[in-house]
């Protein structure tokens, strides 16, 4: 069963509830209406667990929604990069985010805040009412608390990097409970608890894989890996004992993916990842499930400004494009560059199927459906169920080969792992012997920009390492001082955290003081 049919089924079982009330008059005037559901009433039985949990699922979607005209809330952790501009310019948040000027009113900010705590709220409803629903069969149960608990820590996680310290939430609220205006706990609590939620969650007896969608054992294993490599480095600098944590687990998905390539592996080609039939499987660890029965797929603001690419004819907003300096920065050959083949493309066919016309400049394809959209000759069939992915093996295997080198210096395993990457790109890699500590370090760190770009993970890269890519050197600068060239502006010591959202502040008085240098 998958994470739609699921959500249906929730909206179904709400149905029959309501549906029990209206058969008979008399026993309704004298009996409690059973479609009022309470979280006493609801947590019942086991199909209440599993409804309840497809409710936080379902949540995860805040991702994808709209954050004013011609924005989307996920491009807080584009824009902020400076590996892409806009050409519309007609969102002022948007722009004050390319620009480097955002605060507390933007509206991605307080739409990420929003949000997360809202996962994070469904997450404990299901931790504090599962457990006592009898009878349910025991591996069940286990399994529905580890997922709720991965999505718990998935949420903080973003949290903590967005903000610093942060309200740590473990129980449903009310009006009446002790911390309703929770103050901030400090990062190093709030790892704590994301650390002990995905070892939960690790031992939770999960599949290595799930096709559903649903959180797997290689999901939980990747997020740990992210979270201790996250750890070592910036703010919290626990250095080697985490780097070494990191490399030991993704070390164990690289391990099961070894001997269970047809499970857990990288795609040979580049379009494979953003085949919808692909979804959360082999290359897919981790996604936020679309379909257009409840939301199609969110990332339409990489579509250019006003030209044809798809079925939709002339449209598309064009606010997140690539930087020119960034498309030029990929290595003569990287097949990740070739047109409709790797991450970009540069010219298509009018209206998704039609005659091929000339873009004039590269754009994003990575989330391209083709299906959707179109391609040429066959038109798209307009349900753009494409997932988001979060996780994905090639992120598992730069990983492990960065917090490798750390520890050790580059062994065969982290250089294969690095090979491999490359190897897709069509790209050679200098034999082991050929890099220092130093020069591996720096060629891992440049594969993460250019094959996890556009993801929404660079901008933590940025934030972890203290570092940034530049595309004019091909080196790596330090993150204070670094001029983003889509806006000419330099990023300051205040960009290391978000502000906390302004209407958030304004309803807990708790929330103090607000984060360095913004209003």
């Amino acid at each position: 069963m998958n994470l739609v049919t699921i959500y249906k089924g929730f909206a179904y079982l709400l149905m029959g509830a309501v549906l029990t009330g209206t058969t008979g008059c008399s026993d309704f005037l004298q009996e409690e209406d059973p479609s009022n559901l309470t979280p006493e009433s609801f947590y019942t039985i086991p199909d209440h667990a599993e409804a309840a949990l497809a409710s936080v699922y379902a949540d995860m979607r805040f991702y994808g929604g709209g954050a004013g005209i011609f924005s989307s809330t996920w491009q807080l952790l584009e824009a902020t990069t400076g590996t892409s501009t806009t050409e519309t310019a007609q969102n002022s948040d948007l722009n004050n985010l390319y620009g480097l000027i955002y605060d507390g009113r933007t509206e991605h900010v307080i739409n990420w805040w929003n949000g997360l705590y809202k996962v994070i709220a469904q997450a404990n409803m299901v931790l504090d009412r599962v457990p006592a629903i009898t009878p349910m069969d025991e591996a069940q149960k286990r399994k529905i608390l580890g997922e709720a608990r991965f999505l718990r820590a998935w949420a903080y996680f973003y949290a903590v990097r967005l903000w610093g310290n942060v309200p740590l939430i473990t129980a449903p609220q009310t009006a009446s409970s002790e911390d309703f205006r929770p103050s901030p706990a400090s990062q190093e609590q709030v790892y704590e608890l994301i650390v002990e939620d995905l070892i939960a969650a690790e031992a939770a007896g999960l599949p290595w894989m799930d096709p559903s969608g649903r959180v797997s054992m290689a999901a939980v294993k990747s997020q740990l890996a992210k979270v201790y490599l996250t750890m070592a480095g910036f703010p919290l600098n626990r250095g080697n004992q985490y780097y070494q944590l990191a490399a030991n687990k993704s070390l164990e998905v690289i391990e099961y993916a070894n001997g269970n390539p047809a499970s857990i592996n990288l795609y040979p080609n580049y379009g494979d990842l953003h085949n919808e039939n692909n979804g959360n499987r082999l290359e897919h660890l981790f996604m936020i499930q679309y379909n257009v029965i409840v939301a199609g797929n969110p990332m339409n603001n990489m579509f250019p400004n006003f030209k044809p690419v798809t079925f939709q004819g002339p449209s598309g907003t064009g606010s997140t494009v690539p930087t020119i300096e960034f498309y030029n920065s990929y290595e003569e050959g990287d097949r990740r560059t070739v047109n409709q083949e790797g991450f970009f493309y540069t010219s298509y066919f009018t209206n998704g199927s039609g005659e091929p016309f000339d873009l004039g400049a590269p754009y994003i394809f990575k989330h391209f459906n083709r299906a959707a959209l179109g391609t040429f000759g066959v038109p798209g069939n307009r349900a753009n169920n494409l997932n988001v992915p979060l996780i994905r093996f090639a992120e598992v295997l730069l990983m492990y080969a960065e917090a490798q080198n750390e520890v050790g210096g580059p062994n065969a395993l982290a250089h294969e792992s690095l090979k491999r990457i490359r190897d897709r790109a069509q790209l050679a890699t200098p034999a082991l012997g050929e890099f220092t500590t130093d020069t591996f370090r720096e060629a891992v760190w440049r594969e993460r920009w250019h094959e996890l770009c556009y993801e929404q993970i660079t901008w933590f890269d940025m934030i972890r390492l203290r570092k940034v890519y530049n595309e004019l050197t091909n080196g790596f600068d330090d993150f204070i001082g670094h001029v983003n060239l889509s806006s000419n502006q330099p990023l300051r010591n205040m960009h290391l955290l978000m502000p906390y959202p302004l209407p958030e502040m304004q309803n807990n008085p708790n929330l103090t003081p607000q984060n360095p240098d913004y209003p």
